[in-house]
């Protein structure tokens, strides 16, 4: 019995580094969540390079990192946020830098959007690189390249980001209210990752980026009173842990860690955490009960590398996500918070 699950361990294992290798941007198209008049997702992101800037901004990367560094230095809660606003960005209308655009009933205006944080570290780069190199690099490059950042710096892997995005010109509030709450089943987490043309493999291991962060209590507070309108506590929750809960929530608004034991370091333990129960959020500890994800939670658990091999390849395909690389597509904003001035003619 003892061979037969170290053999079941082991296929599993090798099946996982085998989806490591499928999933890897040059071989894994990535489906568009925007409109079918864009081209086919796999054509625009083999449009994107690493070198795409090498010559008319060669610094980028680097005043990009700098910057970076410097406000994660002053404010540790950034880098999560970082991460946090670049998954709303590319999960409407794909990786286009439309959820930084401000104004009215835009993606950021959106409820949902409400407690999105490091759009000030967006806007100070793109001054710096507009003073480097005017009219040249995009908000949605920036945005990507600064959540590949925030990562290293908070102990994450790294990994290589192509260029070459173009910023969307359309931002509707209505459409960044359907991005995952924190309150949905792995059925709806897994058909919605889907629709971005990520697996539930992606799903798992882009989940893993709440080993850092918080969430708002309102996002989970059923889960203390009043789950499933039952008037009582989700039965899942540890009394020790409820109580500790109730104990920081005492608004809404109030913010909780998403990892209850290394909040500031990248690592596994968020994994740990739900096999222990204590995952925040619902769409946390349905991960761990459910059999389509429960594996994989398994896995990066007990095994670190694989984490970070997965977390690095999935989050270049989330950057691939809808990208607009055509030369009549998108722009390349002078301003991340508004669409360019047209010229009248």
């Amino acid at each position: 019995m003892r061979f037969m699950a170290m053999a079941s361990s082991f296929a599993l294992f090798f099946l996982l580094h085998l989806h490591f290798i499928v999933s890897l941007p040059a071989i894994q198209p990535v489906l568009t969540v925007a409109s079918a008049s864009r081209a086919p997702p796999s054509s625009a992101a083999s449009l994107l390079s690493h070198n795409f800037y090498h010559r008319t901004c060669p610094d980028a990367e680097g005043i990009i990192h700098r910057k970076v560094l410097a406000w994660i230095n002053k404010d540790f809660t950034l880098a999560p946020a970082l991460i946090r606003l670049h998954f709303h960005d590319c999960a409407v209308r794909g990786c286009d830098g439309s959820i930084l655009l401000n104004y009215r009933r835009s993606e950021r205006d959106a409820l949902a959007s409400k407690t999105l944080r490091g759009f000030s570290v967006i806007d100070d780069i793109k001054a710096e690189l507009e003073r480097k190199c005017p009219k040249t690099v995009s908000c949605s490059d920036i945005l990507t390249a600064a959540a590949r950042d925030a990562t290293i710096l908070a102990g994450g892997p790294f990994w290589e980001v192509p260029f070459g995005r173009k910023d969307g010109k359309i931002s509707i509030a209505a459409e960044a209210e359907k991005v995952p709450q924190g309150h949905e089943n792995v059925t709806a987490l897994i058909n919605y990752f889907q629709y971005l043309g990520l697996d539930t493999l992606d799903l798992v291991a882009l989940s893993g980026a709440h080993t850092i962060g918080r969430a708002a209590c309102h996002t989970f507070q059923d889960r203390l009173y009043n789950f499933n309108r039952t008037g009582r506590p989700d039965p899942v929750l540890k009394p020790r842990f409820l109580n500790m809960l109730r104990r920081q929530c005492k608004k809404g608004m109030d913010l909780v860690f998403l990892d209850a034991t290394t909040p500031k370091m990248f690592d596994t333990a968020y994994f740990t955490n739900l096999e222990k129960k204590l995952g925040l959020l619902v769409t946390d500890q349905a991960l761990v009960s459910d059999e389509r994800t429960s594996s994989f939670v398994d896995l990066m658990a007990n095994q670190p590398f694989l984490f970070d091999s997965q977390f690095s390849a999935s989050m270049v395909k989330l950057g691939n996500v809808g990208v607009l690389t055509r030369k009549n597509e998108g722009e390349i904003r002078v301003n991340c918070n508004f669409v360019n001035h047209r010229r009248k003619k």
